[in-house]
């Protein structure tokens, strides 16, 4: 168990500092504000931040300056490989946090990295959570996330009312890795869903079908899902936005392969769904949705 500052995550006692003002972050982030935080804000890149900068957040002008002042750190980057920079490199959070900080990582990332991470915590004084998330832009936007915990419970404990402030379906799952986990079990469920959902349409055009009326009956049936309920619709109007990006999931899938193969298990359903993205990366659809997946159907019906 660590020892950590945080007496309670009330606004009165609980500086945050929040890394990573992208799709997901600024929602997060505009959440803690609005829950009367005090918020201190670091991205690559300053105008995705300047939103909420003008809703009061506080620019940090460097990572080691945000991480030197923060009670409760928060970070929802790229890749496995920013992560471990943001952490563990020179001007990161570890070699900059004050003792008894609490830093929580949201970045759907390696199970193995956030072990490291949680280790190398421990050892500075520093409690770190891996708690990535899922429900996407609506759900970032609207406060309804998922979030997934692995970690220490004292410290889950003790961050937890942050937590309810982003989203509505919140658990520990276990040491530390366990939050990481839990969402490559959450991708590969996904990608094989958005593969059904795509075969499902693409039998629906080619029986001569009204496929958003066919939506419509299936989607109160059995084979209700927020994949079908939610991105069904854009494929058939070819709304391909991004609410989460193919670039992203294609992340996922890779480390959930990984994880998979040193389990010795095999998932075949996981790794023809990222042999199709890995196909949409090709044709620089990266930065597209993920129901963007339908048009490597289309293609097919035409």
């Amino acid at each position: 168990m660590t020892n950590t500052s945080v007496k309670s995550a009330n606004p009165a006692q609980c500086k945050i500092g929040f890394i990573g003002t992208g799709i997901m972050g600024n929602s997060m982030a505009g959440h803690l504000l609005a829950g009367g935080y005090p918020v201190q804000v670091f991205n690559r890149t300053k105008e995705k931040a300047a939103g909420l900068i003008a809703r009061g957040a506080i620019w940090a002008n460097s990572l080691a300056e945000l991480a030197a002042q923060a009670d409760v750190i928060i970070t929802i980057i790229g890749y496995p490989r920013d992560v471990e920079e943001t952490y563990l490199g020179p001007q990161g959070i570890l070699a900059n946090a004050k003792n008894g900080v609490i830093a929580i990582d949201m970045t759907t990332s390696s199970p193995a990295l956030a072990v490291q991470i949680a280790a190398a915590g421990s050892k500075k004084g520093v409690a770190c959570l891996d708690a990535p998330v899922s429900g996407g832009d609506v759900g970032a936007r609207d406060a309804k996330l998922s979030i997934m915990v692995g970690g220490d419970a004292t410290a889950f404990d003790q961050v937890l009312p942050l937590f309810q402030l982003m989203g509505n379906n919140i658990a520990l799952l276990g040491p530390a890795g366990s939050g990481q986990n839990t969402k490559l079990c959450n991708q590969i469920v996904i990608a094989s869903t958005i593969m059904g959902v795509c075969e499902g349409l693409s039998f629906a055009k080619k029986a001569g079908l009204d496929p958003l009326a066919v939506l419509k009956v299936i989607g109160s049936g059995a084979a209700s899902s927020t994949q079908l309920n939610m991105l069904g619709p854009k494929m058939v109007q070819g709304d391909f936005a991004p609410g989460f990006m193919i670039e992203h999931l294609v992340k996922d899938l890779g480390i959930s392969i990984t994880e998979s193969e040193q389990m010795g298990l095999n998932l075949p359903g996981l790794k023809q769904a990222k042999k199709l993205y890995d196909l949409l990366m090709t044709k620089e659809l990266g930065r597209s949705g993920t129901q963007a997946l339908f048009k490597v159907y289309l293609e097919n019906l035409a």
